[in-house]
């Protein structure tokens, strides 16, 4: 069976610094063995894990998958737009943006209280150890709790400035087996401290290394021109648009969210969009593919030295041009012919320098059409949808058709909306439908001169039966973009 999901669908993401230039892999696929058996001794770079300064001899920095048994100290701020930026050098729009994923990474930080364990520790923004926010992350970790998930006890909360936060987490690490970080990054370098692997993530985060490496190794792409934005007038950049008759999409490294990736219909269409950019900006131009035979997906890998396993598959969920969650659950379709190509972009990492012994987690953004797998990136870092499913799982609801998504509560009904989860919370729930809670942010969101916060949630069953409870208790105000999202068997 097939789920068919509608919402408002639009798609809307840059520099390396001057001295990082995709490299070409030296590795030929041919060359591999079994698919989940390539051996560390075929990766360009000898990776070793760096600990951390402040705990020399014991403590080990990187994206660790999630569920390692080592204790971890989770540290997870905005870390795209340093990958391949200097914070000192954005544009207003660039700047504008890395702000908003600051406020977005709040939820996926109060997440990590269920995703974690009850001796890892969690870093959190400042914001939410003052006011009613202490108290609302209690009942959100005794949610969890009720659901069976193992978490962070609240004495391993430690709060840090959401400007300057991983600085101020270098200062105060706490005394843990290893660092969890989102993204190796040139954000959180205070904790890493390691160059190599910085330069391994830049590489596997990139559209550009994806876009120029992917198609020798086999994996199959859209139809790709990259290049610089002194070059957008030419012949070859005009001949590229007339081929895909002006329907192309472009792209730009950087932000997470389908940020920096918008449809381009024409020449001055490219030009507007990227004015703002220096002339050395890397312009990627990719065909667009028929959403009408296409479908959308996301999914996630662990790799380790010996194994690529499929942590999960999701379709992705966008509203008004950006992305709001996943469907998860048993009816979101993995074929033969996807799982081959999901591994051999396993392999296409891994090659690359992209593995821990531990498991390191890598996404994946892909369409199908029936057994037909076209691969448009990945994400060599934990991604937004890794944590729904992975609460999903422990919770035991890994049967069950879910719909994660990020909605907006008004700040005068946020009480309401935690008893609206403690009603209907999965394991609970007397209706067709229960809550799963993901996470909420403590960063307010100023709309129209109302303030609202940012919730995090998963409906798992009926998401109609939801939509008519949530208006009727609910009302305006709270998760009201759940109306623009239906789901279809």
């Amino acid at each position: 069976m097939f789920l068919a999901v509608s919402c408002r669908i639009s798609i809307s993401s840059s520099l390396f610094f001057d001295n990082l230039t995709p490299k070409k892999p030296v590795v030929d696929p041919s060359d591999l063995g079994a698919r989940t058996k390539t051996s560390l001794n075929l990766c360009r770079y000898s990776v070793t894990i760096k600990e951390s300064p402040s705990r020399a001899g014991r403590m080990r920095v990187a994206n660790f998958r999630p569920g390692i048994r080592q204790s971890t100290a989770f540290a997870m701020s905005a870390d795209d737009t340093e990958l391949h930026f200097s914070v000192d050098s954005l544009t207003p729009k660039q700047a504008e943006e890395c702000e908003s994923l600051k406020d977005l990474m709040g939820f996926l930080q109060a997440a990590l209280i269920g995703v974690g364990k009850s001796t890892d520790h969690l870093m959190l923004y400042d914001a939410f150890g003052i006011g009613p926010w202490p108290e609302r992350l209690e009942r959100l970790a005794g949610f969890f709790t009720r659901m069976g998930l193992d978490t962070i006890p609240s004495e391993n909360w430690h709060y840090h400035p959401k400007h300057g936060f991983y600085p101020s987490v270098a200062e105060s690490l706490p005394d843990t087996d290893t660092v969890t970080l989102y993204c190796i990054s040139g954000s959180n370098r205070a904790i890493h401290n390691d160059d190599d692997f910085f330069r391994i993530s830049q590489d596997l985060n990139s559209k550009v290394f994806f876009a120029e490496n992917a198609p020798g190794f086999g994996i199959p792409v859209p139809e790709t021109l990259v290049v610089k934005k002194k070059d957008l007038a030419s012949a070859e950049v005009r001949d590229f648009l007339n081929k895909h008759n002006s329907q192309v999409m472009l792209k730009i490294l950087g932000l997470s969210g389908a940020r920096n990736v918008t449809v381009v219909n024409s020449l001055e269409d490219c030009q507007a969009y990227v004015a703002e950019f220096p002339d050395k900006l890397d312009v990627i131009l990719q065909e667009r593919l028929d959403l009408e035979k296409f479908t959308e997906m996301t999914a996630d890998l662990t790799i380790t030295p010996d194994d690529i396993s499929i942590a999960n598959v999701r379709k992705i969920m966008f509203a008004e041009g950006l992305w709001v969650g996943n469907l998860i659950g048993p009816d979101v379709a993995l074929t033969d012919g996807h799982l081959e190509t999901l591994l051999k972009v396993g392999e296409f990492a891994r090659s690359n320098g992209f593995v821990l012994p531990e498991g390191i987690n890598c996404g994946i953004d892909y369409f199908i059409n029936g057994d037909e797998v076209v691969v448009t990136e990945i994400n060599a870092r934990w991604t937004a949808g890794l944590f729904p499913t992975e609460i999903i799982k422990m919770a035991g609801a890994g049967n069950e058709t879910c719909v994660a998504f990020v909605d907006l509560i008004a700040a005068d009904k946020f009480e309401t909306y935690l008893d609206f989860i403690d009603k209907y919370l999965y394991t609970t729930s007397p209706a067709e439908f229960s809550v799963i809670p993901n996470g909420f942010s403590a960063i307010p969101q100023m709309i129209e001169g109302q303030e609202f916060y940012f919730g995090w949630q998963t409906i798992a069953g009926d998401f109609e039966a939801f939509k008519a409870v949530r208006a009727k208790e609910l009302g305006d105000g709270v998760l009201m973009r759940a109306e623009t999202i239906s789901v279809e068997l």
